[in-house]
């Protein structure tokens, strides 16, 4: 669990040009959402995780993307933004179904969900 924000850094090649990758990891709980404004103003992507077997995982995500959304840059460029749905290995204990981050990923007009 993440405790504030979390930092890391990624560097990898992709076709021959070098790619970094800053990742800001931060926990999901209300009183962390203030955080998040600054860091979206330089955001060229966004990556927000739920977990399936905590349904508040998702009802809050609705938030945090909102958040996301109108701090980003360029208001004018959509950025690519995905949803993941994380712990697949607690299926049996599944509170999130497939469909209904479907539809949310749907009202924000992001590029997709993942579940793993």
């Amino acid at each position: 669990m993440t405790i504030g924000a979390d930092f890391s850094i990624k560097t990898f090649e992709i076709e021959g040009k070098k790619v970094v990758v800053r990742i800001w990891d931060f926990a999901g709980e209300e009183r962390f959402k203030v955080l998040l404004p600054s860091f979206a103003k330089g955001a060229d992507g966004g990556i927000f995780m739920y977990d399936i077997s905590r349904y508040t995982s998702i009802k809050n995500l609705d938030d945090w993307l909102s958040i996301f959304e109108r701090n980003v840059r360029d208001k004018q460029i959509q950025i690519p933004i995905v949803m993941v749905g994380g712990k697949l290995d607690l299926e049996d204990k599944r509170s999130v179904e497939t469909a209904e981050a479907i539809e949310l990923s749907k009202t924000h007009n992001l590029q997709g969900i993942y579940e793993c």
